[in-house]
């Protein structure tokens, strides 16, 4: 077993080097390769990466061509049985990468798998998901009454914020910044490799959409945890900008799952509402306060 580790660079040198140092002391058990895709940067000279990390594969992307595309030049380069997609600027507090590729290993039925992530200072993120509907928009509405179902029960039906994740579930999607699957499943993709209709944001939920289409089931597994810094250092201005553009994301999405459709039209209505209200909330306290709700 082979674990190829995809990391992109794009102007992120310091975060960069710190999630490969934490790649190389915490993963012990299983075999592995660290490639990085540096976007173009032009903030640090990326040959400063193959000075500092010798063993690594550089790839120097001629332009910066986003996640998906640059996760798609790694994959090419990759040796490994295994893939393993890891944000930037996530870092590593111990020997994730082998706990997941066993997993992984054991369960010929899993397609993405993700661990607990966390923010810098604990706090998990909501990165074991389920795909938007008309029927969870209007159960999230009546939130009050969800809390009525004992834990286990709310978190399985929800997942997202309303799970701590703090148990192996299986999921709909998980998060593009710890995102593991087989080659074997990269073949069996349209194209024979990741969807790049994205830029940025919102591939993750597409590829998980994709893969369980194939039959596969994603997984999400709480026993090992993950650092990852996220936005959560974004000033809230740019938050609020991303609060816009996911939405958009959202929708498309949606559209490209249940097509031109009564549903589409029905969802797009009942979400925009929620959405437009959480971003006039988001913004209020924002200007008011000089702080970001998460």
């Amino acid at each position: 077993m082979l674990v190829s580790v995809i990391i992109i660079n794009y102007n992120t040198f310091r975060v960069t080097c710190e999630c490969i140092e934490s790649v190389m002391r915490h993963t012990t058990r299983v075999a592995y390769e660290i490639i990085l895709v540096d976007n173009a940067s032009t903030e640090t000279d990326p040959l400063e990466f193959q000075k500092r990390f010798p063993s690594i594969t550089l790839i120097r992307n001629h332009e910066n061509s986003g996640f998906a595309k640059g996760n798609n030049l790694g994959i090419a380069h990759a040796s490994g049985n295994i893939l393993l997609l890891l944000n930037s600027d996530t870092m590593l507090t111990e020997d994730s990468i082998s706990v997941a590729a066993e997993e992984l290993s054991r369960n010929k039925q899993l397609g993405a798998l993700g661990v607990h992530l966390t923010y810098q200072d604990g706090q998990y993120q909501n990165n074991a998901r389920k795909f938007r509907s008309i029927r969870n928009e209007l159960l999230d509405l009546f939130r009050p009454l969800l809390f009525l179902l004992p834990y286990r029960r709310r978190a399985s039906l929800m997942l997202n914020q309303y799970f701590k994740g703090d148990f192996d579930t299986v999921v709909d999607w998980v998060s593009g910044a710890f995102m593991m699957f087989t080659q074997e499943l990269v073949a069996q993709l349209p194209e024979r490799k990741l969807d790049e209709r994205f830029f940025m944001y919102g591939e993750d939920q597409l590829w998980c959409y994709q893969i369980a289409q194939l039959g596969y089931d994603n997984m999400f597994i709480g026993s090992t945890s993950v650092i990852h810094i996220a936005n959560a250092s974004t000033e809230p201005a740019k938050q609020l900008r991303l609060l816009k553009l996911n939405t958009s994301r959202e929708l498309e999405i949606m559209r490209y799952r249940k097509g031109a459709s009564l549903y589409y039209y029905v969802f797009k209505a009942i979400f925009c509402a929620k959405e437009g209200l959480r971003y006039l909330i988001k913004s209020l306290v924002f200007r008011l306060f000089k702080y970001r709700i998460r």
